[in-house]
């Protein structure tokens, strides 16, 4: 659904009906029913009558009736004024909970429009959802409205809030509601209208003048939406379509509180500082270039980064049991169709012709996995087959979408495919589980996990989803793992896990992911021999860990807002000579260190000893290595840290077994100074 999306939910608006009432019911029995309100706590309100979301609130108490903003009904977020007339399971969401998030952002953005349509009467309004971290509105300006606007916009939003407007919902027909904005010169209104299905409700919100067609939910007023700010300002295709005309989408965020506003704004200061796209440019990690838009260049840095990643992926998945495969980048459109790609992500998919046959660049490594597999007889003594692969994947991403390393159109993805019976899901799933807490754990990311179910487009009988489902549950809970479901957001092959990370400027990234999959040894008719001599079919496991491993370096950029940890960092040390008097004993102990294993670089430009231990800072270096008279006629070192700073002078060979042991243990010292 759209942002302000138009609802083809069904709101009661009257009495309890009889509906909910067994038949068996007697008119007696009917005068005398009452309504039973299961709230969050598992205690319950009793009501004779139907009654409203903020009603049921404000009778639990009228505080929290002055901070609620929506309702859940059942597991469905609803409005405020949805009127309850039945037996349900009800909570009351405050800004805390994500549906109290979403209207009150929601009204925000109402807000927001309201106030560009008393600047800019002209304007005509497409749509205005609410966001994960805040909201847009995407609007078309005949006179283009820039960044210079925003503060303009922000003080008539003011206005708007202190006017504390009532907001009201009600609906039209579908002629009635076509009329409306065909009269208000709202064509992006009149084409979302026309495109709702036939039997849709068309709801609308008014605040004063404001009248918007829109789902909701929404705010009772504008009065609580104090704090806010408008952030920056983008094009957008109207409905995501290149072919469609560019609108101005205006972003911005909100609040309950300043002080939460003050905070955010400070977060998203510090991940300006932080941006990955600045900070590889600026580190010589990794480059973009208008002759390939999507698909990244490594500088050298950039590759001993990603190399020093893989060779890690490498080191665990060994310990853990994985062997490794490659498998083709390009295969035939049969292959892609027998997976069920070719019909469900040929959009994403790049295709060529070869031999007059038709054939595409694989969009994910699965299917060459499946022919892996199928590449020779199986027994159970073979499962579970654990098969790891680095494969390069090339996706079709809109060129708006795309963003550094983030999102691009060409990635190594660090898949790995699981064959196993059904009695082996559970100690396969805990295995991947423990081993993405690993390497989470390592770079310090904390993460939450989401357990999602079947959706209603899927594929498999009952049975088998109920049993791929109870494995991941029980694997979870064997772990002590606290998570979330998510009703229905399975893939449509089969449930999964998800591990969303949080950074450390507080920002959350989905990376990790295990998912089971019944279909595709199904559709590839994979077989293994049981112990009881009969064919029988794998499950398989779909996983990663990185996810994208130029995405999660992008990630790992901005984490360590570069400063990665020595056994990560491309430059581990920075020879200094004083001058160019100890040029000799510099390369000498550059040797010693190279020798060692460590990566290390000499400074050997004619420049002042405080400018290259400034430049070094600014490259993020762990360790710099200052050598001079005193230090040649003596055999020793001089070591200043970004740990600790200046760290006295030190024998070459301790200090290079120290170092070893902190790479090798992959330990991440704690800073203790900061740098100037």
């Amino acid at each position: 659904m759209f942002g302000f999306q138009c609802s083809v939910k069904r709101y009661h608006t009257f009495f309890v009906s009889d509906s909910f009432l067994p038949d068996t019911v007697s008119e007696k029995e009917k005068e005398t029913r009452i309504m039973i309100i299961t709230l969050k706590d598992g205690s319950k309100k009793e009501y004779a009558e139907a009654k409203s979301v903020i009603d049921i609130a404000a009778d639990i108490s009228e505080g929290l009736a002055r901070v609620a903003c929506a309702g859940e009904v059942d597991g469905e977020v609803v409005d405020l004024r949805h009127v309850v007339d039945k037996d349900c399971e009800l909570s009351i969401l405050t800004f805390e909970d994500e549906g109290g998030k979403g209207a009150f952002r929601h009204t925000t953005s109402h807000i927001m429009a309201q106030a560009i349509k008393r600047l800019y009467p002209d304007v005509k309004l497409a749509i205005g959802p609410s966001i994960a971290d805040g909201f847009y509105y995407d609007i078309d300006s005949e006179n283009p409205i820039t960044t210079e606007d925003l503060a303009k916009i922000e003080v008539e939003m003011k206005k708007v809030v202190k006017e504390a407007l009532p907001i009201t919902r009600f609906t039209k027909s579908r002629e009635e509601a076509i009329a409306f904005f065909k009269e208000k010169n709202e064509p992006y209104k009149v084409e979302l209208i026309e495109d709702l299905p036939e039997d849709a409700e068309i709801s609308f919100y008014q605040q004063g003048e404001f009248v918007d067609l829109c789902a909701g939910p929404h705010l009772m007023t504008t009065k609580p939406v104090k704090a806010f700010k408008l952030t920056s300002i983008a094009g957008a295709y109207w409905r995501g379509s290149e072919k469609n005309k560019m609108l101005t989408r205006i972003y911005g965020t909100s609040f309950t509180k300043k002080a939460d506003l003050e905070e955010y704004i400070t977060r998203m200061e510090e991940a300006k500082k932080r941006d990955h796209r600045k900070l590889g440019k600026e580190l010589g990690l990794f480059m973009m270039s208008d002759e390939g838009p999507g698909f990244p260049f490594f500088l050298p840095k950039g590759m001993v980064l990603k190399n020093t990643l893989l060779d890690y992926w490498r080191e665990i998945h060994k310990k853990a049991g994985y062997v490794e495969i490659s498998t083709p980048i390009i295969l035939n459109r049969k292959l892609w169709e027998t997976s069920g790609h070719w019909d469900h992500y040929k959009n994403n998919m790049y295709t060529t012709v070869i031999d007059e046959e038709d054939y595409a660049i694989k969009p994910m490594n699965c299917p060459g996995g499946v022919l892996v597999y199928a590449s020779e007889p199986r027994s159970y003594r073979d499962l579970p087959l654990r098969m790891g692969e680095l494969g390069i994947v090339h996706r079709h991403e809109k060129s708006g979408q795309l963003h550094g390393l983030m999102r691009v159109r060409c990635f190594t993805q660090d898949d790995a495919h699981i064959f196993m019976t059904p009695e082996q899901i559970k100690d396969e799933i805990m295995g991947v589980a423990k081993l993405i807490n690993e390497v989470y754990t390592l770079f310090g990311f904390k993460y939450h996990v989401e357990l999602s179910t079947r959706p209603e487009d899927s594929m498999g009988s009952d049975e088998d989803w109920e049993m791929a489902t109870e494995g991941l549950r029980s694997a979870l809970d064997a772990l002590g793992l606290d998570y979330v479901v998510n009703e229905g957001d399975g893939a449509f092959y089969g449930p999964k896990i998800d591990f969303h990370l949080v950074d450390a400027i507080g920002r959350t990234w989905q990376c990790g992911t295990i998912q089971l999959d019944f279909q595709l040894p199904q559709r590839f008719e994979l077989e293994y021999q049981g112990a009881d001599g009969e064919k029988h079919r794998p499950i398989m496991i779909h996983r990663v860990v990185f996810g994208s491993i130029e995405r999660f370096i992008g990630i790992l950029i901005e984490h360590f807002a570069g400063a990665f940890p020595t056994w990560l960092a491309p430059v581990q040390v920075k020879v200094l000579p004083i001058s160019d008097k100890y040029a000799d004993y510099a390369e000498k102990v550059r040797k010693q260190l190279d020798d060692a294993g460590i990566r290390v670089e000499v400074d050997t430009r004619a420049e002042k000893i405080g400018y290259k231990i400034r430049e070094a800072q600014m490259q993020k270096v762990p360790y710099m290595v200052i050598v001079g008279q005193k230090e040649e006629e003596e055999g020793l070192v001089s070591v200043r840290s970004r740990f600790a700073g200046d760290e006295g002078q030190k024998n070459p060979e301790e200090f290079i077994k120290a170092l070893k042991e902190e790479i090798d243990s992959k330990i991440q010292r704690e800073v203790k100074v900061q740098e100037a």
